[in-house]
């Protein structure tokens, strides 16, 4: 039998040289004896031929497109059902041989094909350990796809020619650049209402609306519960709200002067009586700023903070005296250059009048600020504007989003409603 086997694994060599895997175990070879049983020699060299071939190869040729199959016919012959190129004899392999044992060869030839494809799925596709997973035909294939495209030698190729090139780059940066911190958020800022805080708000929002729920003594500014609805969301601020708020950022600063840039804060009033019906008019905001009001003099101050209110938006400009700069910041990202040099004449007429100091600005920078926190709805613009003028006086960069306003209203409320507790 072993003769008659050999025979027919000869009728194609030329697609079984070099096809067998190398393996550094030993290979279990199986042989036949001549009462047809199969036996295993596990002593045998790895590449060890029995028979002519391997058992890789007879696997090979077994499992190999087109399938060659091994029938019996009805004398007990063997033939073989397919096209051997090359071979006028391929039809009849050899005779007597019987049925019985080429049935237990085909049987465990193939039995050992399949365990060995079930042994490679879930190594390869399960990756996860997820054992509940279906493995479809479809992901078989690609399975073999993949491994198919690991061993292509060119994809190797350029697999060890980019971590050579890494290698080459990496020795290039021989100092690291250093990391630039992130900037820390400060807390102070977004520190979260209280329960009691948060009762308090909703109280006030929707209580008696006729009722005055703050009076701040030195602006003579009042606030009704009526004004306070302003802070709820999608309201626009208005003019009490956003006046006594700026009130309070210069109160806050009196109180801890350590903390924050010596600023002043112009009310909403102020730039539509500096530029008037009839154009530029220093005149009529000349008694603003006198030492007896403030107590101070704007050539004192880092920064000066204008509202700017352009119909139905809110905008600031910022006198920036610490950093030499006349700034605009719109949160819809809109630059108006007549603000800004109305300001800077402005500015020059105060200090002369003020200190008898003739101040050249035509060095100054004008800068519409960039990178801003923009508003994504048609109702947060004063929101933005004051948030601009609380971080800009604290020294801090600007950092908060659209996702904090809802927030800052109800914060907003709370300070203005504290002067009520107070």
């Amino acid at each position: 039998m072993g003769n008659i086997v050999g025979h027919m694994l000869d009728s194609k060599p030329e697609k079984l040289d070099g096809s067998a895997l190398v393996n550094d175990e030993p290979r279990k070879v199986v042989t036949m004896s001549d009462d047809s049983s199969v036996e295993g020699n596990e002593d045998q060299e790895p590449q060890k031929q029995v028979a002519g071939r391997s058992l890789r190869q007879v696997i090979e040729l077994v499992d190999e497109e087109p399938r060659k199959e091994l029938v019996g016919s009805h004398d007990s012959s063997l033939e073989e059902m397919g096209v051997v190129r090359g071979s006028k004899s391929a039809s009849v392999v050899g005779a007597h041989l019987q049925e019985s044992a080429v049935s237990e060869l085909s049987d465990g030839l193939r039995g050992m094909v399949d365990k060995m494809e079930e042994a490679l799925i879930p190594v390869s596709l399960n990756r996860d350990g997820d054992d509940s997973e279906i493995f479809s035909k479809q992901a078989y294939q690609k399975l073999l796809e993949e491994s198919h495209r690991r061993r292509d030698p060119k994809l190797s190729g350029l697999e060890f020619q980019i971590k050579h090139n890494l290698e080459k780059l990496s020795l290039l940066h021989i100092e690291e650049t250093p990391e630039i911190p992130e900037e820390e958020v400060p807390n102070e800022p977004f520190a979260p209402l209280t329960e009691e805080e948060e009762s308090q708000v909703q109280q006030a929002l929707s209580g008696d609306r006729k009722r005055v729920l703050v009076a701040h003594r030195d602006s003579g500014i009042k606030i009704s519960g009526e004004i306070l609805q302003c802070l709820r969301p999608t309201a626009w601020l208005n003019d009490e709200v956003i006046n006594l708020y700026l009130e309070l950022l210069k109160e806050r600063e009196k109180r801890e002067p350590e903390k924050f840039l010596k600023c002043h804060f112009f009310s909403t009033f102020f730039y539509h009586k500096l530029t008037g019906k009839d154009g530029y008019d220093y005149k009529s905001v000349r008694r603003w700023t006198t030492q007896r009001m403030l107590g101070y003099g704007l050539i004192e101050c880092d920064k000066i903070f204008v509202p700017i209110h352009q119909k139905v938006h809110w905008c600031l400009a910022v006198i920036n005296k610490k950093e030499e700069k006349f700034q605009y910041l719109d949160s819809l990202g809109g630059r108006i250059s007549f603000v800004l040099k109305v300001l800077a004449k402005y500015f020059v007429d105060e200090v002369k009048d003020k200190n008898g100091i003739d101040l050249d600005v035509r060095s100054w920078d004008i800068e519409y600020v960039e990178d801003l926190p923009e508003q994504e709805n048609s109702y947060d613009c004063g929101m933005f504007m004051i948030k601009y003028a609380d971080f800009y006086s604290r020294g801090l960069s600007l950092c908060f989003n659209q996702d904090h306003m809802p927030y800052f209203r109800r914060r907003t409320a709370k300070e203005i409603l504290k002067l009520w507790a107070d």
